[in-house]
């Protein structure tokens, strides 16, 4: 990956680095470009107000996806939360991305600048365990009963596994297998 300083891009939309460039003053962002798209590196304590910047200045009207990415065995950033932002006046898109450490993972709730990430930070706590602090209803949305404790997600989950079955192994594989008794 290449970290970049606005202006550095040549392909960049003039749109699209006149806003880079905006972030960059007011909150000393990092960027990339990769295959088309710009990705923007924020502090977790800047993310709020960058997204109500962009929300009422630049007609990013749409927060089209929210996720992560786990980076484990990392521990350090460990996660990436992204913020995905479509601008439809200004048929832009532009993605926001906060650097979370191993442990407790928090990032600051962005309910009160979109309402969508209401369900998109439920999912975020649910699947990666990244706690979004001031959400104003962090009940279970994706996962049974019991699962607390359980992200789902994050590299470092429990997989359950079962040997895949040929033709060589199949008595090795029933042996270990359990049936339903009559």
């Amino acid at each position: 990956m290449l970290w970049m300083a606005a202006g550095a891009i040549a392909n960049m939309d003039k749109k699209l680095e006149t806003i880079v460039q905006a972030l960059q003053e007011n909150f000393g962002v990092t960027f990339e470009e990769f295959r088309g798209e710009i990705h923007v590196f924020m502090r977790v304590e800047t993310i709020i107000e960058a997204l109500t910047l962009l929300r009422d200045k630049y007609d990013f009207e749409l927060l089209s996806a929210m996720t992560a990415i786990d980076f484990w065995p990392q521990n350090s950033p460990r996660f990436h939360v992204i913020y995905q932002l479509t601008s439809l006046a200004r048929n832009l898109s532009l993605q926001l991305r906060v650097a979370l450490e191993d442990g407790e993972p928090h990032i600051p709730t962005a309910v009160g600048v979109y309402e969508v990430a209401n369900w998109r930070e439920r999912e975020l706590r649910d699947m990666f365990g990244i706690i979004p602090d001031g959400h104003p209803d962090l009940r279970i949305l994706l996962l049974p009963e019991g699962w607390e404790d359980k992200h789902p997600l994050r590299k470092d989950f429990p997989l359950g596994y079962e040997e895949v079955q040929f033709t060589f192994n199949i008595d090795e594989i029933n042996l270990r297998k359990h049936f339903a008794k009559e």
